[in-house]
């Protein structure tokens, strides 16, 4: 018997495309005896009125495996939504780039099935927790698998802070921002803004700075242990917003004091037997052509 047996369901619903692969997995699940829990959102797309339905967080509680079907962005959401409830994750691409949805929608059945049979990796990945203070106050807070920004908002301006790590004063900078990201995120907007890829297994944090005004500012990495503090400068002529997984968004005060660190609880990410780290990053960014 399956160690996986009450299977949640989480869906990209506006993409057609992913709707159609969520009913061709629905129908080999229930044809396979598995028990199928669809998050609320996902079961309206799909039209599954005798479906059983719950909410996201909820999945987290109800189910041993809980399969993606979408983009990166979507496995994010779900990632931040299940993180402390400890369930695996599989994704199913539906998206783009796909680095953390490996399965492709015309291998759904084989690959599906096999990590079902208990032939599959599990992948260990971190997250960070984010916080905003203000005049001693909290004023919101976020979770991040990929990264954490620091960035003007609306307006192109620069803006001006101050990075302390572990307690230890790191510079003042100005710059358009910062990101401050997870070896997962490391092959996203870090990678974009010129920073180092770093292997998913890596306890490890980069920092990488967004058009500073300076040479000789350059990504830093540092221990995933590491605290950071940033406190935005009295100065800006804009309020600079921090984003988690450029989802949740938050625009700041001068002097508002953001603290980001390793979440105590990590997220388990599901792969089929041949997933290779090198092997995705040669088909997803172009290292073979």
């Amino acid at each position: 018997m399956s160690e996986f047996q009450n299977i949640g369901l989480i869906g990209r619903t506006g993409s057609d495309s992913a709707v159609l692969s969520l009913k061709r997995l629905m129908a080999f699940l229930e044809q396979e005896g598995y028990a199928v829990v669809l998050e609320k959102d996902t079961a309206t797309a799909v039209s599954a009125n005798k479906a059983r339905v719950s909410s996201k967080e909820k999945l987290g509680e109800l189910c041993d495996l809980v399969i993606v079907v979408g983009g990166d962005g979507s496995l994010l959401a779900a990632a931040r939504a299940l993180a402390k409830f400890s369930v695996p994750l599989l994704g199913i691409n539906r998206g783009r780039l796909g680095f953390l949805t490996d399965i492709t929608p015309d291998e759904v059945e084989r690959k599906v099935g096999e990590v079902l049979a208990g032939k599959y990796m599990a992948e260990s990945r971190f997250l960070l927790d984010m916080s905003v203070a203000r005049g001693g106050k909290p004023v919101d807070r976020g979770t991040a698998l990929n990264d954490v920004v620091l960035h003007p908002g609306e307006f192109i301006r620069m803006i001006e802070f101050d990075l302390y790590i572990d307690g230890q004063f790191v510079y003042t900078q100005r710059s358009d921002g910062l990101i401050i990201s997870t070896p997962t995120g490391s092959t996203a907007y870090a990678l974009s803004g010129g920073g180092p890829i770093m292997h998913p297994k890596l306890d490890a944090i980069v920092l990488v700075p967004l058009n500073p005004h300076t040479l000789s500012s350059r990504p830093i990495v540092v221990e995933g242990s590491s605290e950071f503090k940033i406190i935005v400068g009295g100065q800006n002529i804009t309020k600079p917003y921090v984003t988690c997984d450029g989802h949740d968004q938050i625009i700041t005060e001068p002097g508002d004091v953001i603290r980001i660190h390793k979440k105590p609880h990590r997220l388990t990410l599901v792969h089929p037997l041949e997933h290779n780290f090198y092997e995705t990053c040669r088909s997803k960014l172009g290292w073979a052509e």
